[in-house]
This record gives C-alpha cells, structure tokens and sequence, in this order.
C-alpha cells in the first residue's frame, strides 16, 4: 500500500509505540478515576506454545498476556502492561495503576488470585476492592471451542473496604476486550497475523491505546477518552500522532 519496504514500516512501528507508550507515561498522571476494572486478555507471539520449542518458549515467544485497566466513567485506559500471567506482572502492573490515580477508587477484577496479594501491595487498605468470577456450564466440546461455555452466573467477593454492589463488574473491560481483538489482527486467535517478536507485539498494543485514548471518538461520550478524562482537549489526528517522533 505504502510502497515502502516492510522491515521500514516494523521500524517505524517500533519507534512510533515507543513514542506513544513515553506520552502516555507521562500524561497520564494524576487522573480524577472512580470506578476501574482490570482484565488480561490472551494472545500469542512467534507461534502457540504447543507449536514452539522450550529455547523458543524460554526466550519469551508463546503465550503472551496483555493487562488492561479501563476507567468505568470514562472509558479512558490509564494503564496496560504487555508480560506473563503471574504474581510479578500483577504487582508491576498494580503498582502502575495505583500511581496514576489522584484519591481512592473502586476497582473490580476478575478472580485471578495473583491480584490479591498485588492489590494489596499497590493500594493498601485506600481502595474498595471487588473481584467477580463468571461461573460457566460444563463445555462439552473442551478446547476445540474458542467462544466460552454458556455463563450461568457471578460469584462477587468483597476483598477491601466498601465497594458499591452495583458498580461491580468487569463488563467494560471485558467489552474492551474485544475492540482489541477487533481492531487489531495480531490478537485474533485463529491467524497467521501474529507478532514474530514480542517488542513488535508491545509497539502494537502502545500505538492502539494511543489511538483509542487520544483520537477515537467514544460512541457514547462523544468525545475521545482522553478529553472526557480532562488529559486532552481536542481530538487527535494520526498526523498528530506519527509527530511524537519528532
């Protein structure tokens, strides 16, 4: 399309996510959030781990989980981290989370038990903590299927302080979930549009969320995440965006 060699383009990609994770690092600061909602969201780099050699495996292609925090109200994303879906990623990225917000928050995450103690680290006891667990019906088709079992209900647990009952939920997140693997081929999961190196993947993923917080005109705000959230105060062009290289 562009005439231009593709390692070019993979550069500048590079270079580009690079530039948008650095702005949004440093703008994303000191936000009025009240209501988050944290999920991780699958995808896979080189090739699936059942395809890979353990050099391949150890070298850190394979499985790769993004970890996303979207804010209720303004559907802004004040925090991703792209790693493992283990203890230590949890406190990097909690701790992330935590030092973005102004005052205390209600958070909501699914049950993933490393967020227990990472929560904790993060925030303390100034947070009104819940997690939600969907209970699904037993899947007759096992992993053959990619679209999950039916859900037969939640099973919500107050962790810290005194979260509002109907304000728990992951639904945002989750919905977040999907705009990212529609918006971005490399996280569908059947493709052969897959990162080859998991800098490209995390260059990828900084450049989506620059898009989606500062130029993406939310259907229901009106406005961009970022403007609703009081970071920004227009809409950004791509223009605007490929001129954080400079």
């Amino acid at each position: 399309m562009t005439g231009v060699a593709k390692n070019t383009i993979v550069k500048l990609l590079v270079a580009l996510g690079a530039a948008c994770t650095r702005y949004q690092d440093a703008t994303l600061r000191n936000l009025p959030c009240k209501r988050l909602q944290c999920d991780e969201i699958w995808a896979f780099v080189g090739g699936k781990d059942k395809n890979l050699s353990d050099e391949k495996r150890e070298a850190g292609l394979g499985s790769v989980w993004t970890w996303t925090c979207i804010d209720a109200d303004t559907k802004l994303i004040p925090s991703w981290l792209v790693g493992t879906r283990d203890g230590g990623t949890a406190y990097e990225f909690m701790m992330d989370v935590a030092g973005r917000m102004r005052g205390r928050v209600q958070l909501t995450t699914d049950g993933l038990t490393v967020y227990l103690a990472a929560v904790e680290d993060a925030f303390g006891a100034d947070i009104d903590y819940a997690t939600l667990t969907k209970i699904y019906g037993n899947d007759p088709e096992g992993e053959k299927r990619y679209s999950p079992a039916k859900c037969l209900g939640c099973d919500t647990k107050i962790v810290t302080g005194d979260p509002d009952a109907k304000h728990i939920s992951t639904s945002y997140v989750e919905r977040q979930n999907l705009t990212m693997r529609m918006s971005m081929r490399r996280f569908t999961r059947l493709t052969n549009a897959f990162s080859k190196k998991v800098e490209n993947h995390a260059a990828a993923v900084a450049l989506y969320f620059m898009y989606y917080n500062f130029a993406r005109i939310h259907q229901t705000l009106r406005v961009t995440p970022a403007m609703e959230a009081g970071v920004a105060q227009h809409v950004w062009s791509i223009e605007e965006i490929v001129g954080l290289l400079t």
